[in-house]
């Protein structure tokens, strides 16, 4: 099942979902998402608008709340921006620059303050214990960390996908915003925050920009992204750009007790912290403050899309910890959406990698809230029989601070006279094959395979791709040709481009130095690290955070392909560990098995290992102590903290939290009424620990 597949699902209540329709769009959702992202955070070139985006987020931990069986390792709620962009050296964070959960109504927000309180035991014992909360205008910008060591700025660098971003030193010393030395700071302080421009300051840029035939940027947030991602920091140093500080990342020595506290000591230290942020003490002040901070909103001069609430109490957010990409201590209310109308010039079709045909409706451009919008996808063909959009349409679209624009309806009474249905095509527009579209599914696929020269080259470039082995130099335009040439078939091929060097030196447009540039990128990448490799090879529902999830699980390449192989028996061992793996469900289960259950793959696959190695796993290192690398089970219920809290803790050592009892499960920690998962581990012989054992085994006893 594919993204285009899940959309006419969209409008189904989630409640009234099937189990195979929810995963057939969270499939979808994951996709989509992961296409924004790397747009987004890489490109500094975003495809959808913050509306949109965030109601597709919505929507995944809708589906996910109802469906927790179902949740993906490559979720959109375990995954934060995306990877670094070439052009930089790369920084791994210690600590990883996470990402925040959204809210969008003052419900929502009551319900995550009632969350906080259910996880933690005191509060959810007694409800009139106080929770203070320090609120903070969520700035559109761009997430950078500072890195000090004996008050000296050494390492400056963006948050790229949460785990390793981009050294941006060079560019952040030309802000005055930024000290360069912080008198009296702890040994290591790493100090996190948002470069960001202001809008008189971003409309003056853009003036001096279009004067001098320069790059006209779609709003401040792009800006100020594009001008700290300047190779030249004198390019970034004629730029007016800003920082607020707001959080921590790595700390040699505590940084205080409570978040109000932290703010306050930022600023003795010279660092600038949003003069609007306030401690709210309750609930009420909490909703106060969202209202009055949108009332004055036009009015800041920057721009912001939300407000970002944290529980004050620094050892509170501690044992709160992390859920997937996002703390529990925290969560931002977002603003609603802007919205325009604007018309449908025309409809394509456009085909990818996996066959999927893909509506794209080119708009006559707009200018919503400050930023051109030019395009939306349209999911697929009941998606657009369902809003019954046709070329000339007027259409009503929605953003809230990016470029391309969601169609929320059509205007009827604007139609023309003359405009018909638009009719879906039933030959592939790229290979002329007949279109395929299965009974219960939304997607038109192309019947046309390795003969689609659409679906071969998507394939080749996604292997290429960033996230994947991110091969500088090679693009569509090249992969098209050297396909269309026998020069490559399938992705063994460009490392054995080394042997048609005269030919490529040959071709029109290319010389001595391109080529030899190209086939020096391609010799770069005979090794990558295990979780690109698997994400590389394109595999149904495994994204970058599956890939990730399944080299940390198993480790190396033969490792996980021999499970791999083995876990086609439903009976085995193997197959029993997959299904354990937090995260890996059902469905993408089984899409593994099937890859590898097909002997052309594995062609492949061995081709491939020919000329290329994948590097054994090697995560950020999660921290000394006896859990590290363990998979632990939690079953029954505790008494001295939530499972939740359990659960966090022992993600935060380093531990994996496994759903189920395995064989390579190594603790199950048992509360009281433990049950079949209890009796499980006494058949495998696998080590039990009580609550008491498990809180001295993870620092807490």
């Amino acid at each position: 099942m594919t993204g285009p597949a899940a959309a006419a699902l969209r409008d189904i209540p989630v409640e009234a979902l099937t189990a195979e329709q929810a995963a057939t769009e969270l499939h979808a959702l994951a996709d989509e998402i992961a296409a924004y992202d790397r747009a987004y955070h890489q490109d500094d070139a975003p495809l959808v608008d913050d509306g949109a985006y965030d109601t597709l987020r919505r929507r995944n931990d809708a589906l996910e709340a109802r469906f927790p069986e179902l949740i993906r390792a490559d979720s959109p709620s375990r995954r934060v921006g995306a990877p670094a962009a070439p052009g930089f050296a790369r920084v791994q964070h210690v600590r990883p620059m996470l990402s925040l959960g959204n809210v969008f109504s003052d419900e929502e927000l009551l319900e995550f303050i009632h969350s906080v309180r259910r996880f933690l035991k005191e509060l959810r014992d007694d409800p009139g214990l106080p929770l203070e909360f320090v609120a903070e205008p969520k700035i559109d910008g761009l997430s950078i960390s500072l890195r000090y060591e004996d008050g000296r700025f050494t390492v400056g660098a963006t948050r790229g996908d949460g785990f390793t971003g981009e050294n941006v030193t060079a560019n952040l010393q030309t802000l005055d915003d930024i000290p360069k030395r912080i008198p009296g700071a702890p040994a290591v302080f790493e100090v996190r925050g948002e470069v960001y421009m202001r809008r008189a300051e971003f409309l003056a840029l853009n003036e001096r920009q279009q004067e001098t035939g320069g790059k006209i940027f779609a709003n401040p947030r792009n800006a100020a992204a594009g001008s700290l991602r300047q190779l030249d920091p004198t390019i970034t140093a004629s730029r007016p750009l800003r920082f607020f500080a707001y959080a921590w990342g790595e700390v040699s020595e505590p940084v205080g007790e409570t978040h109000q506290g932290f703010l306050g000591r930022l600023q003795t230290m010279g660092l600038q912290v949003n003069p609007e942020a306030r401690l709210c003490r309750t609930p009420d002040e909490m909703v106060a403050f969202c209202r009055e901070l949108g009332d004055k909103r036009a009015l800041l001069p920057y721009d912001i899309d939300g407000i970002v609430f944290k529980v004050n109490r620094l050892d509170w957010q501690e044992r709160l910890g992390f859920v997937s990409r996002a703390p529990r201590w925290a969560i931002a209310r977002k603003f609603p959406a802007e919205r325009a109308r604007t018309r449908v010039n025309a409809i394509r079709v456009q085909v990818g990698r996996t066959g999927i045909l893909t509506p794209v409706a080119d708009l006559e451009p707009i200018t919503v809230g400050g930023v051109v919008v030019a395009r939306a996808t349209l999911h697929n063909e009941d998606e657009i029989a369902r809003k019954d959009v046709r070329e000339g349409d007027t259409v009503v679209v929605q953003r809230a601070g990016d470029v391309i624009p969601q169609v929320v309806a059509v205007v009827p009474e604007l139609r023309p006279a003359a405009s018909q249905p638009f009719v879906f095509p039933r030959t592939c527009p790229e290979c002329g094959s007949a279109v395929l579209r299965e009974p219960g599914v939304a997607a038109n696929r192309c019947t046309g395979g390795l003969v689609c020269p659409a679906q071969a080259v998507e394939r080749l470039k996604h292997f290429v791709s960033r996230d994947a082995f991110d091969i500088d130099g090679l693009g569509e335009r090249h992969l098209v040709a050297f396909r269309r040439d026998g020069l490559i078939a399938n992705p063994a091929d460009i490392f054995r481009l080394k042997d048609h060097a005269e030919a490529i030196r040959g071709r029109e447009r290319w010389g001595e130095r391109s080529a030899a540039n190209l086939l020096a990128a391609i010799e770069q990448r005979r090794k990558v690290p295990l979780e690109r490799f698997i994400y590389a090879l394109g595999i149904p529902q495994v994204g970058q955070a599956t890939a990730r999830l399944l080299a940390r699980h198993y480790r190396s390449l033969a490792g996980w392909r021999g499970a791999m192989v083995e876990a086609a028996d439903p009976a085995s061992d193997a197959a029993r560990d997959l299904d354990a793996i937090d995260g890996i469900g059902p469905s993408v289960a089984a899409d593994l098995t099937a890859f590898f259950a097909e002997p052309h793959n594995l062609q492949v696959l061995d081709d491939l290992q020919g000329e290329v190695a994948a590097e054994d796993f090697a995560g950020p290192a999660a921290g000394a102590g006896s859990l590290a690398g363990k998979t632990i089970v939690f079953t029954g219920s505790l008494a001295q903290m939530t499972r939740s809290e359990a659960k966090a803790r022992a993600e935060a050592l380093g531990a994996n939290v496994a759903a189920s009892v395995s064989r390579r499960t190594d603790f199950v920690v048992t509360g009281a009424d433990a049950g079949s998962k209890a009796k499980k581990a006494a058949e495998l012989g696998v080590t039990t620990l009580t609550e008491e054992e498990w809180l001295a085994l993870a620092g807490e006893g």
